[in-house]
């Protein structure tokens, strides 16, 4: 049943899309031919008329359109009617074009809304982290550290802490001897380095049998994210200087030395690293019976554990009144659709792999699990934010998209006529052939995600 009203809500959005194209083009008296939920991509289920309508629904359910006289070859309604899209004023026509769009924001809003005026409340997307019972041996750091059962947690690292993610993922990448370590800890342990032995160079190997000082207040690697990671927006990595075998048996060599006798294999740069690598401490921040303290810091295992159990809870935002409803409802969305642009960029810059996108098939599955275990309004908003995500796909200046059409009318209005209609259509065809593939590509996607589970 939770599917069944995720899928529900998806067909919502797309009749939507496209019944704002048809009501602007009714407006303007632009004629339809034809309103189709689906493509037009192997058999028709359904069809009907309605006026001077005719009603498609195609077996290929992932997406609509609106068919204006223009779009038929065979169309007996003379070239120069008024009720053609073709001869109606620029301005018309990319309100038409933009209105599936428009129909889609409004329709974000009106979900997030309902929510807001049903519930009361809306999710602010961020969580209270309190720390857990502690299960680490009697030796582990985090028993010197003072932190308590009931804790909450504000930031690790420098880091605010406002779901569990991010900070799971700091103290899995916090892991003793993980073998990254960033150039700018290496380079200020070289400074102390060179300092207590100005004779020799950064690259030099250090001859055999010289023996060289060894700091004892080196700086420790630390592990943290910026905002855009922590909120799931973009890939996190734990990027620096890849620490191999030979770095890892000098950190054996030097471990609690004050003084390394060179065998010949090494220079003062490696010895800085060897310093650099080994533990990485997790500083943590956190709020107790109203106060805030800085904690002794906490260093992760092997496996990048701590010893300690996690709970989270989503703080809520109240709507009780009419200017809450909506400031809040708007302020969601905004919050919610900058993440989705940042993500978007991610994925055209190659930061975010091809594999990882996922369309329908993934989205139906995910809102359906929301909705069985959070309740409806999950998967409302979650509808909500899809609908937003259509909007700000379709406008995109691509061709076969609402933004590519809206792309050549801008292209019509600075050189003063239409493109050739021929050209608009290969353009568009080719395009739309690529759309195809990459749906094809996402739904492969997300059968071989539900797969593995």
């Amino acid at each position: 049943m939770s599917i069944i009203i995720m899928i529900l809500l998806l067909s919502l959005l797309i009749l939507v899309h496209e019944a704002g194209h048809f009501l602007a083009a009714r407006a303007f008296g632009i004629k339809v031919d034809k309103f189709g939920f689906g493509l037009p991509i192997g058999p028709t289920l359904y069809k009907t008329k309605i006026g001077d309508v005719e009603v498609l629904v195609h077996a290929f359910l992932l997406g609509g359109y609106v068919s204006f006289p223009d779009d038929e070859k065979d169309c007996d309604l003379p070239k120069d009617s008024p009720e053609r899209f073709s001869n109606k004023p620029i301005w018309q026509r990319a309100i038409v074009v933009s209105a599936g769009v428009i129909a889609n924001v409004i329709c974000a809003i009106a979900l997030v809304m309902v929510v807001a005026i049903v519930s009361g409340k809306l999710p602010s997307g961020n969580y209270e982290i309190f720390a857990g019972g502690i299960s680490a041996p009697k030796d582990a750091s985090i028993w010197k550290s003072g932190l308590k059962e009931g804790d909450r947690i504000l930031s690790v690292n420098n880091c605010e802490i406002n779901n569990l993610y991010s900070f799971v993922t700091i103290v899995k990448n916090s892991a003793k001897n993980n073998g990254i370590i960033k150039e700018q800890t290496v380079d200020s342990n070289f400074a102390k380095l060179k300092e207590l032995n100005p004779g020799l160079e950064k690259d030099e190997i250090i001859p055999s049998g010289i023996a060289i000082r060894l700091p004892q207040d080196v700086e420790k690697d630390i592990v943290t994210m910026d905002k855009f990671a922590a909120k799931g927006a973009k890939y996190f990595k734990n990027e620096g200087i890849q620490v191999d075998d030979r770095i890892k048996s000098l950190e054996k060599e030097i471990e609690n030395k004050q003084v390394y006798t060179s065998d010949g294999k090494y220079s003062m740069y490696d010895v800085a690293k060897a310093l650099s690598n080994g533990d990485h401490p997790i500083n943590l921040i956190v709020e107790r019976a109203g106060k805030t303290l800085e904690l002794n810091p906490i260093y992760p295992d092997e496996k990048g554990l701590i010893g300690i159990g996690l709970s989270a809870k989503q703080t809520m935002i109240e709507t009780k009144t009419i200017p809450s409803i909506t400031v809040e409802s708007c302020k969601y969305l905004w919050d919610n659709t900058y993440l989705m642009m940042y993500s978007l960029g991610q994925l055209f810059t190659g930061n975010i792999p091809l594999k990882d996108m996922h369309g329908i098939v993934a989205i139906t599955k995910i809102g359906g699990d929301m909705i069985e275990k959070s309740g409806k309004s999950s998967g409302i908003l979650l509808a909500a934010l899809i609908s937003m995500n259509l909007a700000i796909l379709n406008i995109l200046p691509i061709p076969a998209l609402d933004g590519g059409h809206l792309m050549f009318l801008f292209i019509e209005k600075i050189i003063g006529k239409p493109l050739d209609e021929k050209v608009i259509e290969v353009i568009s065809n080719v395009f739309f052939s690529l759309l195809i593939v990459l749906m094809i590509f996402v739904v492969f996607n997300d059968i071989t995600l539900l797969i593995r589970k």
